[in-house]
């Protein structure tokens, strides 16, 4: 039986941080990487910068070595990731998994970003987690924009994502070396 669980499509919501994230997400990883020894895995997203609130969502990277898409993409499927039915959906070439894990009695929605190692995105998904785990103030106005993009009547997964992706096209920007 898979230890990854059918994806719940739900409409977007504020959640608070949830300090037990980090270590369901790292029970995740290890299930992505023994899978696909090949492919670092790690927890990006709102869930991985502390304190952090955001839609209840555990977002994960698996960086996987150029010639090796298809290789991954069959290993994190073989887990019981699921290819994504809703939201800002992301092509075969650059694909997104998801699902859901129980971790402690508590079922968190998974996304996995299936992204080549060596690729802009994947220096830019680092970039964003990282100055936001640097800077609170900065942590602090990605979630106020999150808010008010909710408070703005916003309920479909691709709105939002849309929405605050001026907020992070931003600040890759602005953090670029």
């Amino acid at each position: 039986m898979s230890q990854i669980l059918p994806y719940a499509i739900l409409s977007p919501a504020y959640v608070e941080y949830d300090y037990a994230a980090p270590a369901a997400a790292q029970r995740v990883i290890s299930l992505i990487e023994a899978a696909a020894p090949w492919v670092k895995a790690e927890h990006i997203g709102s869930t991985a910068i502390p304190g952090c609130a955001g839609k209840g969502i555990v977002d994960l990277v698996a960086l996987y070595p150029r010639g090796k898409l298809e290789q991954t993409r069959q290993a994190i499927d073989s887990l019981g990731f699921q290819h994504q039915r809703a939201g800002h959906e992301f092509p075969e070439e650059r694909p997104m998994r998801v699902g859901a894990f129980d971790y402690e009695g508590r079922i968190y929605r998974l996304h996995v970003h299936i992204v080549a190692a060596d690729s802009a995105e994947a220096k830019a998904l680092y970039r964003f987690r990282d100055v936001l785990r640097i800077d609170g103030k900065l942590r602090d106005a990605y979630q106020a924009r999150k808010r008010a993009i909710l408070e703005s009547g916003t309920s479909d997964p691709a709105g939002y994502t849309h929405a605050k992706g001026e907020f992070i096209n931003a600040v890759i920007g602005s953090s670029a070396p």
